[in-house]
């Protein structure tokens, strides 16, 4: 993702997320923390025919180091446009995170997911991720609560998908993830 990505996916988390949609300054601000030697994050677009169709962020903390400290990775956001749904598109996003997650050298990722997000808990399983507990009223208003879920080792729950192409260098050009899957 990149800056002139933040208007389409103002779009779809307005659309997805209604009464909790991040603003234009969150999306700044994680992108901001995204490039160069100091990055600890990594945020991506899916584009298809010159649409976005789907994005996801992922956040690192700590590094890895001799005295046992490891760095864990936490989902910030995977959204998929409805007309997506069922095509494997989540599953590709969710790939991409946990292969940052691998570079960022992270022993773990973390991440919550809303209660009644079945189908969203169901993707996450398939990776590996195990609920650990909840976040009461985590999502507002509305008071929902949160799934916490946990991965070990996210460099072991990756499957086998083709690496997603290097971002552009032109910022008229959009960074794409294809929409082909495994699942």
């Amino acid at each position: 993702m990149r800056w002139w990505d933040i208007d389409p996916v103002l779009q779809l988390e307005k659309d997805l997320f209604p009464e909790d949609a991040w603003s234009r300054g969150m999306f700044w601000s994680e992108l901001a923390h995204s490039r160069g030697p100091e990055a600890t994050r990594r945020y991506l677009v899916a584009v298809e025919d010159e649409r976005l169709v789907g994005y996801a962020g992922l956040a690192a903390s700590g590094t890895a180091s001799d005295s046992g400290f490891a760095a864990v990775g936490d989902v910030q956001t995977i959204a998929v446009r409805r007309d997506q749904w069922g095509t494997g598109l989540g599953a590709r996003l969710l790939t991409e995170l946990l292969r940052a997650a691998t570079a960022f050298e992270c022993a773990e990722v973390m991440l919550e997911c809303r209660v009644d997000n079945v189908r969203a808990q169901k993707l996450y399983e398939r990776f590996g991720f195990e609920a650990i507990g909840f976040r009461r009223g985590y999502y507002q208003p509305g008071n929902v609560d949160a799934l916490v879920m946990r991965l070990h080792d996210p460099a072991t729950s990756v499957p086998a998908v083709p690496a997603v192409p290097a971002e552009p260098a032109e910022p008229s050009a959009p960074s794409a993830l294809g929409t082909e899957s495994n699942g």
